[in-house]
């Protein structure tokens, strides 16, 4: 890749923004969707300037939060109002087949992982997404999409217990202690902990039985090294995956751009 691009990706709980110049990941940032608008900003502006000096700049944005997405596009708008901040699957289709319902509406955050592991790999992969939601999906060898699951993240799980329960308590994520929890805070993490980590190893196998041999297993989002630091079907931890997706994504489109011209 030799793009120029902000890539922003705005999920659930927190907002990721990653500056690409030729190509390279230059630097990240993450920040929660409740901080301060001044905070981004303070992000923005200097990104924004290094990104001005480069060939054929792009902003693109990506998000399963419209409502967080909208203030982020209004204060680019306000910002660089000589740069189009483009959406993905609005402006820009993520460059990834898909064998899904007609009626489905994927996330834009599995798409740009899935684009962006398959992308790298150019084979059969099964992508991980630890974060507010823990998500499996499958990629087969020809680059399509199949979709996969999608269950309750760590936190979100401790959560829910506190919530609809009188008496156990609120719980941070953290690895157990042991497999066995001796209190009630341990076994709701054991619990969760486990769980998850059954649940990915259950669909892995069944994935690999529809692919007809093990496909990699790649695992990003917040949770991902807590969660699978040492769970051996891991073949790579790619924290900035999505980041990755969207630089995808508009390489893609600028090729296509290029290759229109030239014909």
């Amino acid at each position: 890749m030799n793009v120029n691009l902000l890539a922003i990706t705005v999920g659930n709980t927190r907002t990721k923004l990653g500056l690409f110049l030729a190509g390279k990941l230059t630097q990240t940032h993450a920040i929660l969707n409740t901080a301060p608008v001044t905070e981004l900003e303070a992000i923005l502006v200097p990104a924004l300037e290094q990104l001005r000096d480069t060939a054929t700049p792009g902003l693109l944005l990506a998000s399963v939060n419209s409502r967080v997405a909208e203030k982020v596009s209004a204060l680019l708008r306000k910002l660089a109002p000589d740069q189009h901040v483009l959406r993905v699957e609005d402006d820009l289709a993520v460059p990834i087949g898909r064998q899904v319902d007609a009626d489905t509406l994927v996330g834009e955050d599995r798409l740009l992982n899935a684009a962006a592991a398959y992308d790298t790999l150019k084979q059969a992969c099964i992508v991980i997404d630890a974060g507010t939601a823990c998500t499996v999906d499958f990629i087969d060898g020809a680059g399509t999409f199949h979709g996969g699951a999608i269950a309750p993240g760590a936190q979100m799980m401790l959560n829910a217990l506190h919530e609809h329960t009188a008496q156990l308590p609120q719980v941070t994520f953290a690895r157990p202690d042991e497999p066995v929890g001796h209190n009630t805070r341990q076994a709701m993490l054991a619990a969760v902990f486990h769980g998850l980590r059954g649940m990915i190893r259950e669909l892995a196998e069944q994935y690999a039985a529809v692919n007809g041999s093990y496909p990699m297993l790649i695992a990003t989002g917040g949770n991902a090294e807590l969660l699978l630091q040492d769970f051996d079907l891991v073949d790579r931890f790619v924290p900035d995956l999505t980041l990755l997706g969207l630089a995808v994504t508009w390489q893609h489109a600028c090729t296509d751009e290029a290759e229109d011209s030239e014909n």
